[in-house]
């Protein structure tokens, strides 16, 4: 989650009030705890965090913080910022720093990371010249390149809160010691941080974790199926199939046809896709057949080249549009594992598309105004668009990078919505466009995007016969509209906050019989509303008329038809809605009109 903003607002006030407070933090921790050794403590979206190895106690058990800790930390925190103490900083060598930090393990790993090859606190080349520097707030010091406020007093005692531990790996490589790390906030001012903590409760109340085992959608089994491995529960199995279906649908009246392909494939293909050369982290290790090597996929792109290289090409074939959902399998380090938004076995409703160089522009402006319109079918309103640019080590003619940053840029003015440049930020093999979405708490998730290859129809010599009889080399654009299936639905779970849409709501119509006199009455109106294409549960439990309305809410059915002695005399239906509201008594035939309008027009109620 988060956006490329983010990236500019690394030297705002916000951003360094955050640093700031992570150091104060850092201070307050090693004055409780003077044999604490400390890791890294960067700002975060929302807020910072720092993580610190305790060592272990007389048991050998990993020494934690307690509540109890952190109220005394951030009380001690407040203290420190009271007194207004200067962020002095100071370039040092190599040898003055190994000396400042000789008894901090985790920050000599750090210096010598910087020495042998400019490597950042999470191990990413540094852009720039590399340099040692230290930052010291009254008696703290700690090895840090900045920015920070100019004095501890120009953190707001009142906008800062310590949230929460967690266990983390150093450099997330669960092979390395686990950390304690404890998260906090910090803001402008106390209303700024209010709202923010009222924003948390939400969305603690929105986990799709929390959301999806109460509403029983998915679940997952760490210990016997594996981490990062999604069961799909009935009802989540049939919300799945219904966003596949309707998105398929709209692929075979946008012109795109479907292809399937293998979960394996031959080392020698991923070789030849340049895979196992830039990639080989992020895919499993080999399974061996037949004393040959295949690999789990961990994209299909290179399945659907070779496709099209299955027979000669010709610009009338041309553009080939071709879609998939298709299953890859990626690492993922377990600490990085949350729910269905970072899985190791997802499937993506992917798609390729093959065209002429005069056929692109065209095609990426069909590509991005279908998947805004997706979208939207799915209750996305609010969308933010992002170009990143060709970066410094790259692939392609520097003619065809013009000409897709040209056509990327040219969908984007033409589509209204507003949009940034990421200059540099594309991938090396080409330019791509990012879709992010806000959803009901205003954050921001990146779900599409439209992405240029230059790199596979070079690797695996893709051609087409032009009009002039000669051999051309097609432009490959890849795109995926939802992302992935997994992700896309944690978002949408977070988003209604399990309320649904009602074309989308696994049950739609509770019936409930007041006493076992209206169970005849109230199976008859099932059959009839599932007739008219709704999907209805009839209570019929020894529950009290409460109880089962609270059920209906607590699964957030839409709609609760109340069926007693009135209703079944007059041949009516007594209708609530999940939020509470009642609509009243009307004849089951305006019922249906209502609900189905609800289903046609994609409504949320």
């Amino acid at each position: 989650m988060g956006s490329p903003k983010q990236k500019q607002e690394q030297k705002d006030d916000l951003y360094k009030i955050r640093h700031s407070a992570a150091h104060v933090m850092a201070q307050a921790v090693l004055e409780r705890y003077p044999e604490a050794k400390l890791a890294i403590g960067p700002p975060i979206k929302d807020g910072f965090y720092y993580d610190f190895d305790l060592g272990r106690d007389e048991e050998g058990n990993l020494r934690t913080f307690s509540q109890e800790d952190l109220e005394a930390i951030e009380k001690r925190m407040r203290q420190i910022i009271s007194g207004k103490y200067p962020f002095e900083k100071k370039v040092v060598t190599a040898e003055e720093a190994r000396e400042l930090f000789k008894d901090q393990p985790y920050k000599l790993e750090l210096i010598d990371g910087l020495l042998e090859g400019g490597l950042d606190e999470h191990g990413e080349p540094i852009e720039g010249p590399v340099e040692i520097s230290i930052y010291q707030d009254g008696d703290f010091v700690d090895l840090c390149r900045g920015p920070h406020v100019t004095h501890t007093g120009q953190i707001p005692p009142d906008a800062i809160k310590l949230l929460h531990v967690a266990g983390a790996y150093w450099r997330g490589d669960e092979k390395r010691p686990m950390l304690q790390r404890i998260y906090g906030t910090a803001w402008k001012n106390k209303k700024q941080l209010k709202a923010y903590l009222n924003r948390l409760e939400e969305a603690k109340k929105r986990d799709h974790r929390k959301l999806g085992k109460e509403l029983d959608l998915f679940s997952t089994n760490h210990e016997t199926v594996g981490g990062g491995l999604i069961l799909w529960h009935p009802k989540g199995g049939l919300i799945r199939y219904l966003m596949e279906e309707h998105a398929k649908r709209l692929h075979l009246e946008g012109g795109y046809d479907f292809v399937y392909t293998p979960h394996i494939g031959r080392s020698v293909l991923w070789e030849t896709s340049g895979h196992l050369g830039f990639y080989k982290e992020s895919m499993y290790a080999p399974i061996d057949i037949d004393e040959q090597e295949y690999y789990l996929k961990p994209m299909n792109c290179p399945f659907h080249v070779q496709i099209y290289k299955s027979r000669l090409r010709s610009y009338r074939d041309l553009p080939l549009r071709w879609a998939e959902w298709g299953t890859v399998y990626r690492y993922e380090r377990s600490g990085a594992l949350h729910g269905l938004t970072r899985v190791r076995g997802f499937t993506q409703d992917d798609a390729h598309l093959f065209c002429a160089p005069d056929q692109m522009p065209g095609e990426i402006d069909r590509v991005l105004q279908f998947s805004i319109a997706m979208l939207k079918d799915f209750g996305f309103e609010n969308f933010n668009l992002y170009l990143s640019t060709r970066p410094e080590k790259r692939v392609g003619e520097e003619e065809k990078w013009d000409a897709a940053e040209e056509a990327l840029l040219g969908a984007l003015k033409r589509s209204g919505y507003p949009y940034d440049i990421n200059e540099g930020d594309g991938a090396f093999y080409g330019p791509k466009i990012d879709i992010y979405v806000t959803d009901a708490l205003e954050r921001p998730w990146q779900l599409s995007t439209i992405q240029f290859d230059f790199n596979l129809p070079e690797r695996f010599d893709l051609t087409f016969i032009g009009p002039d009889g000669k051999p051309h080399r097609p432009y490959m654009i890849h795109r995926a509209l939802m992302g992935s299936m997994e992700r896309f639905f944690g978002v949408l779970i977070e988003h209604y906050a399990g309320n649904f849409p009602v074309w989308l709501t696994p049950v739609q119509v509770a019936v409930i019989p007041i006493t076992d006199e209206q169970n005849g009455y109230a199976f008859g109106i099932a059959q009839a509303l599932k007739a008219a294409g709704l999907r209805v549960e009839v209570d019929d439990g020894d529950d009290r008329m409460n109880a089962k309305i609270r059920n209906a809410q607590l699964q957030k059915i839409p709609y609760m038809l109340v069926l007693g002695g009135r209703e079944m005399a007059e041949n009516t239906v007594n209708v609530r809605l999940r939020n509470g509201k009642r609509l009243g008594a009307m004849a089951l035939d305006d019922f249906i009109a209502l609900a189905r309008e609800a289903i046609d027009q994609k409504i949320a109620i």
